[in-house]
């Protein structure tokens, strides 16, 4: 099946300070790599939908959402808690992000595409259930999860996070719900500096050393997700898809490159292709993935457009 990206301009509206990592360029650098790397034409291309009331408050609250709705500013750009702000086109960005990736669920459960990138802003994955946090206002891949559990009524669904900093507000979200599989892979001690022992069963954390390469990062994957995944056999895999563990990119100090997050993404991919080959019940019907950190430019349009390379099966 041919690879789908789901964007929106809405996601270049949410603003920042002057000189904050997190801008909107990162969109661009990403859309400038397909249309270099010549794969842009190779893929489909959807605009992403708004996420609804009803959507978001599967995961957060409706006393955060209200206190978004409340803090949103006329013009300027405002603090909303210690490292988010909030400008005029924020909250309709953040609705688009989180709707991409629900988007991306509609299309793989319909079988339109069985692999998926959201190049959107703002990230998600620090996003707790009733408090935004680490530049994340909504929890875009945990609003696109219990769409996929509510809507379609799946009984698995795996949710795998490779960004440089821990998916704190994914594990929140998911702590009690035994139906979502996590992995995440992450700098430790790091920012955020969540909890992460005495965890449920079905929570997979894998903290890396600062000075993690290439080798600690594989075989952390290797030896702690990929035979969680086959334990649980998920109906779909979601992706919190941060590229701040690059060796460029002096938002951590992980030194991974982009043939690594192509390794991981093609252990994914074989995962997914895999599993059709066994039970109707076992099988996984794709991958959504979701932008998350990355914010030496050159470096994260290299590796997104590598990543999604790796998602379409293009090399």
């Amino acid at each position: 099946m041919i690879a789908t990206i789901i964007t929106h301009p809405a996601c270049h509206l949410h603003k920042m300070p002057a000189g904050h990592p997190e801008c909107p360029e990162r969109l661009d650098a990403i859309n400038n790599q397909l249309l270099a790397s010549g794969i842009d034409t190779l893929l489909y291309h959807r605009d992403a939908p708004a996420a609804s009331d009803e959507q978001l408050l599967r995961v957060h609250s409706a006393d955060y959402l209200h206190s978004i709705k409340q803090a949103l500013p006329d013009k300027d750009v405002v603090r909303f808690a210690d490292d988010l702000y909030l400008s005029p086109g924020s909250l309709l960005a953040a609705r688009h992000a989180a709707g991409a990736a629900i988007l991306g669920v509609d299309m793989v459960m319909a079988g339109e595409t069985d692999a998926v990138f959201c190049n959107v802003r703002p990230a998600g994955h620090h996003a707790e259930h009733s408090s935004g946090m680490g530049f994340c206002l909504f929890n875009n891949i945990a609003v696109a999860a219990a769409h996929a559990l509510e809507i379609y009524q799946l009984d698995r669904v795996a949710i795998v996070d490779f960004d440089v900093h821990h998916g704190n507000g994914t594990q929140d979200i998911f702590y009690n719900e035994p139906r979502v599989l996590f992995c995440s892979s992450f700098q430790h001690p790091f920012y955020p500096f969540t909890p992460i022992d005495n965890v449920p069963a079905h929570i997979v954390n894998v903290p890396l050393p600062a000075s993690c390469r290439s080798d600690e990062f594989r075989a952390g994957i290797s030896e702690r997700w990929l035979p969680a995944l086959t334990r649980f056999k998920p109906q779909l895999i979601f992706i919190s898809a941060g590229f701040d563990g690059h060796i460029d990119d002096d938002m951590s100090s992980m030194s991974l490159v982009e043939q690594d997050f192509v390794w991981v993404t093609k252990q994914l991919r074989d995962f997914v292709d895999q599993s059709h080959t066994g039970e109707a019940s076992e099988v996984c019907k794709g991958i959504i993935s979701s932008l998350e950190g990355g914010y030496d430019l050159p470096a994260l349009g290299r590796c997104a457009m590598m990543h999604i390379k790796a998602l379409a099966k293009l090399g």
